[in-house]
């Protein structure tokens, strides 16, 4: 082989626990192949006895929709095994639960999330994206992440939970830190993540306890006074409710609109097109959630021994369904690989599929269209300035850090 020829690669190379195999973006290549030539793979583990790796779509959407085979509540929904006390509590988390008890739970907060309810918050969302923009516009540059695709989500998600403004940027942290579990900037001790966890909690029983005597139209009061199967919520249940909502409600979009920006910047002819023509906005906003995938995978458990394309599946085996791969699925999207504005149809599964269907997905779809709209008329000239760092993760399809660069402009 001639000096600098690239090496093919094999199905044995592919690592999926490593999240150094993510840093440099997603491992495109790796699921291109998986799906190619194993798409339901046993995938070793140096500590542990190896999971299965569905990459295709039409895979991911069955395994999706049939939770009596595939539960999300056995073992939860990261690859990791949890025991004792800590599956206990991941188990109480609305993510990590089956029908019926999903439902229960998932219907005390379903009506915050609907159509209507979002509707009628557009008003309020678009004025606080342009106030982003205004903190932003003068100083023609600032981190895209941290000044503006996370503030956005960030300020609606503690607005609806009750959390003070001036609070929002605790949720940051502890959400970081949480999700963040693989990443040394965020976890530079092992411990990182169970304090921050804890920390939220105990924020949120004293945010209780001022709801209890003072109730608001927040989802803290609405948890406060609802009721399971004729019961209260208890503390371990109010607290996981809490975490999954602030931590899912502004970290999945906020990846999601750095993800998408940096994609236009990769393809400024599709940026070019999208600023000819903003009413093709709705259809960019679902390519890129296609594009991104901001959750990589979660994780089912098996309840009885089955078979899929020809592989069987073992009761308690851990399967792994990939969006990423799955939205890029050759056999579904036509030119998989390229990122079009316009691209219809586009049945992406990133908000996932069946009753886990993303709680926020009304609500994330707005908040990224209002973003855009409101970059695209008052930074028409945004650039990438600097490198793009992302986080160290399997899990998450997320961007720490991405400085750019605009006219300036006054408020």
């Amino acid at each position: 082989m001639s000096r600098g020829e690239a090496v093919a690669l094999r199905i044995d190379d592919i690592d999926l626990t490593n999240p150094d195999t993510f840093v440099p973006g997603y491992p495109h290549e790796a699921f291109r192949l998986l799906r190619a030539e194993a798409p339901v793979y046993w995938h070793p583990e140096r500590s542990g006895r190896g999971f299965w790796v569905v990459t295709k779509y039409d895979d991911v959407k069955t395994i999706s929709l049939d939770s009596k085979t595939y539960s999300s509540g056995r073992g939860g929904t990261i690859i990791r095994e949890f025991e004792g006390e800590e599956l206990e509590a991941n188990q109480a988390i609305m993510l990590n639960m089956d029908a019926p008890r999903h439902t229960r739970f998932r219907r005390l907060v379903n009506m915050g999330f609907s159509p209507r309810m979002v509707n009628r918050l557009e008003s309020h969302i678009r004025d606080m994206a342009r106030n982003i923009i205004d903190a932003v516009a003068a100083r023609g540059e600032c981190d895209f992440v941290t000044d503006i695709a996370a503030e956005l989500p960030l300020q609606v998600i503690a607005e609806m939970i009750g959390v003070p403004l001036e609070d929002r940027h605790l949720v940051f942290k502890w959400s970081n830190q949480m999700v963040g579990f693989d990443d040394p900037e965020y976890q530079p001790s092992a411990d990182v993540s169970k304090i921050a966890s804890m920390e939220m909690f105990m924020y949120a029983n004293q945010l209780a306890l001022e709801r209890k005597d003072r109730p608001r139209d927040d989802l803290v009061s609405a948890l406060m006074s609802a009721e399971v199967d004729g019961e209260k919520l208890s503390e371990v249940e109010f607290d996981s409710f809490f975490l999954l909502l602030a931590v899912a409600g502004n970290e999945t979009t906020r990846n999601l609109i750095s993800g998408g920006m940096r994609a236009l910047f990769e393809y400024p002819e599709q940026r070019a097109r999208l600023a000819a023509d903003p009413s093709l906005l709705p259809t960019a906003v679902e390519e890129m959630l296609r594009w991104v995938s901001p959750v990589m995978y979660f994780r089912r458990t098996v309840t009885h021994d089955t078979e899929l394309r020809g592989q069987k599946l073992r009761e308690g085996d851990r399967v792994t369904i990939w969006y990423g791969s799955a939205n890029r699925d050759e056999d579904i999207f036509q030119h998989a690989d390229r990122f079009e504005v316009a691209r219809t149809p586009n049945e992406h599964l990133a908000f996932g599929l069946g009753h886990h269907f993303c709680l926020g997905a009304n609500l994330a779809r707005m908040e990224i269209q209002i973003m855009f709209e409101e970059i695209f008329r008052r930074l028409p000239d945004i650039d990438l300035a600097g490198p793009v760092e992302r986080l160290r993760s399997n899990f998450l399809n997320g961007i720490k850090r991405m400085p750019v660069r605009f006219t300036p402009r006054r408020s």
